[in-house]
């Protein structure tokens, strides 16, 4: 078949036409194909082989804590990888080693006990973590920025036996990125871990229980500057008590390692019974100044009453996940 020049020229003229609309309606996605990008979803619901979630009978009152003796806990911030500047340098060994000025965790935390009606001991010392006896003395134990494989043998069996006769367990920041090759501390987390983030920036934590006593009386929304960690896999089967709104996140929220982060349902504070016992978990807590009177950091005042709430619960001088 033999096509005529000016039929030929017109449909030429319409195909590009054609391919110009085109062109027009798909920039948005063609020029940035991570914009319509949801978050990260289907990341698992590992069976941990352990009673977890939100019923109250997953918990073991065995009577191993007396409310009449007070509340203790025990802080524990051994690190054996990465270490947090607002850990400042390690302890020395033995139970409550000498603070300097830079140990801004150890210091706020028990400064927050004095302030609120629980004392608090602290140590990175295996050997004061090594039996099940020596964290009973304890009624919540809080894992603050430790991190990779803190624990020795004798320590994660005196952990496990401790939560399952009722212990109570507070994980902060990168508590989420310890152990990760112990199946049920990840469990212990809300069947979470730490895998990414992105930058450091400021960005709005939404309360979306205020029922607990970890959250109730604080604002809806609140402000805060964090590294907010990316997870996999994400919890499961707990009570999110608050989440971070990723559209307010003005750096974006893709973690180093490729995450997208987790659209709409960011959790970043939440609550299980697990395995006997209580853990209430944040990945929040990343800067020093989180710990400050607020007046040149916001959201510090708002954090410090959310761990406090989240350390009386675990610890049973409050009521737990509700």
């Amino acid at each position: 078949m033999h096509w005529k020049r000016p039929a030929l020229l017109a449909g030429l003229v319409a195909a590009a036409t054609a391919a110009i609309g085109l062109v027009a309606v798909l920039p948005s996605a063609a020029q940035n194909p991570k914009e319509h990008r949801t978050g990260a979803r289907e990341l698992g619901s590992p069976d941990y082989g352990v009673c977890r979630g939100v019923d109250e009978r997953c918990y073991h009152d065995w009577g191993n804590f007396d409310p009449a003796k007070g509340y203790r806990v025990l802080l524990f911030t051994r690190t054996a990888g990465p270490r947090h500047a607002n850990l400042g340098p390690a302890l020395g060994t033995g139970l409550n080693p000498a603070l300097a000025a830079n140990n801004v965790v150890q210091n706020g935390v028990v400064a927050l006990g004095q302030k609120n009606g629980f004392a608090v001991d602290w140590t990175e010392d295996l050997a004061q973590v090594s039996s099940p006896n020596q964290l009973f003395r304890y009624n919540a134990v809080i894992f603050f920025s430790t991190s990779r494989d803190t624990l020795d043998d004798a320590a994660q069996t005196a952990l496990r036996q401790y939560i399952r006769g009722g212990g109570g367990f507070v994980g902060v920041h990168n508590a989420f990125g310890t152990e990760y090759n112990w199946p049920w501390y990840e469990g212990l987390l809300g069947g979470a871990n730490y895998y990414d983030h992105g930058p450091a920036q400021p960005g709005t934590v939404r309360v979306v229980d205020r029922r607990d006593v970890s959250t109730a009386g604080l604002p809806a929304t609140w402000q805060l500057r964090d590294e907010w960690y990316n997870l996999v896999p994400a919890p499961t089967k707990v009570r999110v008590l608050a989440t971070v709104d990723e559209d307010t996140l003005a750096e974006g929220v893709e973690g180093s390692m490729g995450h997208p982060g987790h659209g709409d349902d960011h959790p970043v504070t939440w609550c299980q019974y697990y395995d006997g016992g209580r853990a209430w978990l944040t990945t929040l807590g990343h800067d020093g100044q989180i710990f400050g009177d607020g007046t040149t950091f916001p959201g510090a005042l708002q954090f410090q009453q959310m761990l406090v709430g989240g350390i009386r619960s675990a610890a049973g001088a409050a009521p737990f996940c509700r």
